[in-house]
């Protein structure tokens, strides 16, 4: 599994020029899930996420979660966090999961999360979408195995 998570001020996420998620000051989530993520992987993701202190505090100092400050998540599903550039020039997608799978975990995740976060908005599975966000910061974090098995990514 992997969540690219991004600080932001405000994102949206549009489908064939509708806005089908919109959120304010909180985190965009762009999600990757492979065949052998299952809910007990996306529980573990999901509870870093959500405790990550990458808000400022009234010292300017990132101690705050998203609960702190009252955040709002915006999930949106992306197998191309799996790209494999390791060949050649195209990319390989072959460690994505495969889509049955990614949209019941991705759907899990959102589930999770909203018994969590007051307001979770979501892209569409599968949809070619259009994401517009005001990075704050820039803040963006990477979390994947290595956040986990401490590991370094090579």
């Amino acid at each position: 599994m992997r969540f690219l998570i991004q600080r932001v001020d405000h994102a949206a996420v549009a489908v064939d020029g509708r806005t089908v998620g919109s959120i304010g000051k909180g985190c965009l989530v762009l999600i990757g899930v492979s065949n052998e993520d299952t809910e007990e992987t996306a529980d573990k993701y999901i509870r870093k996420m959500l405790s990550l202190r990458i808000f400022e505090d009234e010292n300017g100092r990132t101690n705050l979660s998203l609960d702190d400050v009252g955040g709002e998540l915006l999930l949106v599903s992306q197998f191309t966090l799996y790209a494999n550039c390791r060949k050649g020039n195209r990319p390989s997608f072959t460690d994505a999961g495969k889509p049955d799978h990614a949209e019941k975990i991705y759907e899990y995740i959102i589930g999770q999360c909203r018994r969590a976060v007051p307001v979770v908005e979501t892209g569409i599975f599968g949809a070619d979408m259009k994401v517009s966000l005001e990075n704050d910061g820039p803040f963006t974090i990477m979390l994947d195995e290595s956040t986990f098995s401490g590991r370094r990514r090579s």
